[in-house]
């Protein structure tokens, strides 16, 4: 088993001790990918979009482009996990999913956090097979 770390100039660089993501080779056919949460930081700009909806959206974009750099795409995710500061915003995020996934829906967590780094209102990270 070898990890290979996935970075990418695309999304934002990590905040802390860790990767954008990580790839790893096991003995069977595919490469399961652990991305680190993204949150919505523009990384043109390095600021944090204004606004619940502009953050899901830029948390979402900087997912795909670390996921096109691991070589994925956002069919292969395998499983999501959501982190909102305010649960009440749960159904936009549904339907932000259901313009971003088809059928079947990868597997997801969604969790109600007091805060997020930066003062972010939204993270996604996800698992995938490449």
């Amino acid at each position: 088993m070898s990890n290979h770390v996935i970075h990418t100039d695309l999304a934002p660089a990590a905040l802390g001790p860790y990767s954008q993501a990580i790839s790893v080779n096991f003995a069977f056919k595919g490469t399961v990918v652990f991305c680190s949460g993204q949150i919505g930081i523009d990384p043109a700009t390095g600021n944090l979009r204004e606004g619940f909806e502009a953050q899901v959206d830029q948390a979402f974009a900087n997912m795909q482009a670390v996921i096109a750099a691991a070589g994925g795409e956002t069919s292969g995710i395998a499983k999501l996990t959501l982190f909102l500061t305010d649960l009440a915003n749960f159904g936009l995020v549904n339907a932000k999913m259901e313009s971003l996934f088809q059928k079947p829906y990868p597997a997801r967590s969604t969790v109600g956090v007091a805060s997020l780094p930066k003062g972010a209102l939204f993270e996604v990270e996800a698992t995938l097979v490449v």
